[in-house]
């Protein structure tokens, strides 16, 4: 506990130093101004930063608002919890892709998301502009226009 501790305190220092907290002069006021900040109590900054004693969840969550750092972040490096007991949230480019790691198209969206065949070309013209790949966008365009084509013939 105590090198977790020790380890815990230095990072922290480091954080509220390189956000321009004076921590290391006692008339400096950069405790002060760190635990109001934080909304918490002075002491609690003094106990941690004289490697005293952990901070509470409280005391965890303001110093990481105060020190713009993810709260994961903080208690990860406390020792409180680890990465596993929490994992980062699966990253936006995987909810969007296949179990075998292909893009989901629109018309697999489409049918995803319940789109009513009599619906599917609209729904594939007005999202196909807002794919990031021309290439797909050019495809399901072109895919949407053949559709909506047939449908009115």
């Amino acid at each position: 506990m105590k090198d977790t501790l020790e380890e815990f305190a230095a990072w922290m220092e480091d954080l509220m130093r390189s956000r321009g907290y004076d921590i290391d002069h006692p008339r400096g006021g950069g405790r002060s101004k760190v635990a109001d900040d934080a909304g918490v109590h002075r002491a609690a900054v003094t106990r941690l930063l004289q490697r005293q004693s952990m901070p509470d969840l409280t005391t965890m969550r303001g110093l990481a608002r105060a020190l713009d750092v993810p709260v994961r972040d903080v208690l990860i490096r406390s020792g409180k919890l680890t990465e596993d007991d929490l994992p980062l949230p699966v990253a936006a480019s995987s909810r969007h892709s296949t179990a075998d790691g292909r893009r989901v198209t629109l018309e697999e969206a489409a049918k995803l998301l319940g789109i009513p065949d009599e619906r599917r070309a609209l729904f594939l013209q007005v999202t196909a502009p807002f794919l990031p790949s021309e290439e797909g966008t050019a495809t399901e365009t072109a895919t949407a226009q053949r559709r909506q084509t047939a449908g009115a013939d």
